[in-house]
Parts: C-alpha cells; sequence; structure tokens
C-alpha cells in the first residue's frame, strides 16, 4: 500500500492496540503487500466456512461455521487496517501498494459474499441474492477509485461502505451461530444479503452525485 491515496477513516488506527500490533507486525517481518494478501485468505476462509453449513448436519457443527465465517471476515478487516498502518506509519510503502491495497480487497468480499449464498439451498435464490452482493460490492469500490482517477478523490461515503457491509455480515454469521440451535433457517441471510445490496445501491448513488458535483464544479 502506498500513500498518495487519501486514508479510509478508521478509529481503531489511532488506538493503542493497533499501533502495538502494527510495530509487531514490522518486528517479525510481515510487510503490508503481504498482509494485504493474507485478508484474502481469511476472506476464502469466510466464504468456505459459509459453504461449509450446507455440508454438516449437526447443529454443533453448523453452529462452528458460523462462528468461522464470522472470525474470517474480522480477521480480513484487521488485515485492511494494519496493511495500511504497516506501511504509513512503519515506513514500508512499496510502489505497487496501491495494488495491493485495493485488488485483495475485490477477491474477499466475492468470496464472503458469495460463499454465504451457498450456506442454505432455500430459498432458491439466496445465491443470486449473494452474487448481487458481490458484484454490487465491486462496482462500488470501483465508483470511488475512479472518482479518485477523476480528481474528485476517494469516496467513502455509506450507508454501506466496506467495514458496513462486513459488520452486516458479521452480525448475520453470529447470530445464525445462535439461530442455528432453534430452527434452521436462512432468512437471517436473506435478511442481511438484501439490506447490504439496497444499502449498497444507495451506496453508489451517493458516490456517484459525490463525484459528478466535484468534477463539475473544479
Amino acid at each position: 500500500m502506498n500513500d498518495t491515496i487519501s486514508r479510509r477513516p478508521i478509529q481503531a488506527r489511532d488506538t493503542r492496540w493497533a499501533a502495538a500490533t502494527a510495530q509487531w507486525l514490522c518486528r517479525v517481518g510481515l510487510r503490508p503487500n503481504q498482509i494485504s494478501l493474507l485478508s484474502v485468505v481469511f476472506g476464502a476462509m469466510s466464504g468456505a466456512s459459509f459453504v461449509a453449513v450446507g455440508f454438516v448436519a449437526a447443529p454443533e457443527l453448523k453452529c462452528l461455521c458460523f462462528v468461522l465465517a464470522a472470525a474470517g471476515i474480522q480477521l480480513r478487516l484487521l488485515c485492511n487496517l494494519f496493511d495500511g498502518m504497516v506501511a504509513v506509519e512503519g515506513g514500508f510503502r512499496t510502489k505497487s501498494g496501491e495494488l495491493f491495497n485495493e485488488l485483495p480487497d475485490r477477491f474477499s468480499d466475492a468470496f464472503i459474499f458469495v460463499g454465504s449464498g451457498y450456506a442454505f439451498a432455500d430459498p432458491v435464490w439466496l445465491r443470486e441474492l449473494a452474487w448481487t452482493a458481490a458484484v454490487l460490492a465491486v462496482i462500488t469500490a470501483y465508483v470511488r477509485t475512479l472518482g479518485a482517477s477523476m480528481g474528485a478523490g476517494q469516496q467513502f461515503l455509506g450507508p454501506m461502505a466496506k467495514q458496513h457491509r462486513m459488520a452486516t455480515m458479521t452480525i448475520a454469521a453470529v447470530t445464525n451461530a445462535i439461530a442455528i440451535f432453534f430452527t434452521l433457517s436462512s432468512m437471517i441471510l436473506v435478511a442481511a444479503l438484501s439490506l447490504i445490496v439496497a444499502g449498497t445501491l444507495i451506496t453508489i448513488g451517493r458516490r456517484c452525485r459525490a463525484v459528478i458535483q466535484i468534477v463539475e464544479q473544479a
């Protein structure tokens, strides 16, 4: 990652634990581009855990799968935090850092959203809903980076920016981990993905409008 673009505002970046962890990562030799690639591993872990729900029968194993899915999402987000901190605060920026900062996130989004669509067999359109969420997540990031290339700066507007999408999926996974002992229902994921799709469409619209306003007034 490099710092030629504005950084997503993250409150945790200014905490002591984050600074201490970033320093430790520097000492053990992990570099920002490696951390960015590691986020894909955790995203794939989350997606695979969602898929695994449909292949196990015991409620305890389904619960474990949902817990692992939630953990993978949060570990992915931690990688997104620390790759930037190691790059900027740690002084390990690279010329190719922007590519490593952006491209792995698109794979992580796809793994998580698409994987969630295969956790349950019903409703039959759950997979299409999950794929829609994945595609819209990519478009949201594209609008942000396109706006930056047009001189409008990075637009991190919500209501379904990356951290909001991941928070929604984490809550859905944790809720399912508990609900699985009472009812085998996919409606929690349906509600979460539907909220993400609707919110992401609004986010795309808001970011496009912001970019247009900035470049037209320049």
